[in-house]
């Protein structure tokens, strides 16, 4: 039996890891901007930049749904389920 998805396609859940991926790294490079200041004792950035740190949680989680997509297309896939 041949297999559905051609082998060139993005698996289930890949283009969710990629952007949580992507997420977690501008969250980490604004929590290197914020906390930049603490160490060269410069006047220290507005609020919103504490904002733009909690994306590292965000990536992590949108990473997660990804992963979590993943194993349950390859679960689906090992039981013969087709949707």
């Amino acid at each position: 039996m041949r297999e559905e998805t051609p082998t060139n396609s993005p698996a289930a859940g890949e283009g969710l890891i990629r952007a949580g991926a992507i997420v977690f790294f501008v969250g980490a490079v604004a929590t290197l901007v914020t906390i930049a200041p603490l160490f060269l004792g410069t006047k220290p950035f507005p609020t919103y930049m504490f904002g733009l740190s909690m994306l590292m949680g965000v990536g992590f989680l949108i990473a997660g749904a990804g992963v979590f997509r993943s194993i349950a297309a390859g679960r689906r896939q090992a039981r013969g389920d087709s949707r």
